[in-house]
């Protein structure tokens, strides 16, 4: 009997996007822990996940706990995308609590501490993030459901609304970076 994650286009599209992410996570550990440690290279690395899972709106973060949940346990992976996002905010709110500190190792986790403690405007990232994750995965399910992309009603159905929803998170992004980036270097333009 052959491997439907080998023959069916769809399933082998999943486990390939699966085998990508799982290699840049461990090759991201791998260069992290030479310049801070295992262990820092660890929290580091847990923590620059979290701001994949927070601050973009494809579950490519998320993707990578929910596949092997998906497969092992046959839960949704919209369900264990939920559990995600609770592990990432409970391990967000522990190191801000008691590892302020490590959010300057990197220029990422700096933009990302800066997002996490100015909720207005910043949160609106998260929020836009959180809404095209969802939808993200919600299409991620119906991709191991079926077997051919033209078998995918929920996606063509949707793509519409998740492409707007993608546009205004780059768009509002990009200026609120932007304005971090203006913030962080002391640059004040008068209007």
């Amino acid at each position: 009997m052959e491997n439907p994650f080998f023959s069916h286009e769809t399933k082998k599209h999943s486990l390939t996007k699966f085998i990508i992410l799982l290699f840049i996570l461990i090759s991201y550990f791998i260069y992290i822990s030479f310049k801070y440690g295992i262990e820092g290279g660890f929290m580091i690395t847990l923590l620059t996940w979290s701001f994949f899972v927070f601050c973009t709106p494809i579950a490519d973060a998320g993707f990578l706990l929910d596949f092997p949940i998906r497969l092992l346990f046959n839960i949704r992976m919209i369900k264990s995308e939920m559990f995600v996002w609770i592990f990432a905010t409970l391990l967000n709110l522990y190191m801000l609590t008691f590892n302020n500190s490590i959010y300057s190792s990197t220029f990422l986790l700096k933009l990302f501490h800066y997002i996490l403690t100015h909720p207005f405007p910043m949160w609106i990232i998260i929020i836009l993030s959180m809404a095209g994750t969802f939808l993200s995965i919600y299409f991620a399910d119906e991709m191991i459901d079926v077997i051919s992309y033209k078998d995918r009603k929920k996606y063509h159905k949707h793509m519409n609304k998740y492409y707007i929803l993608t546009s205004a998170f780059l768009f509002i992004f990009i200026i609120l970076f932007y304005n971090y980036l203006l913030k962080t270097m002391n640059i004040n333009i008068p209007l």
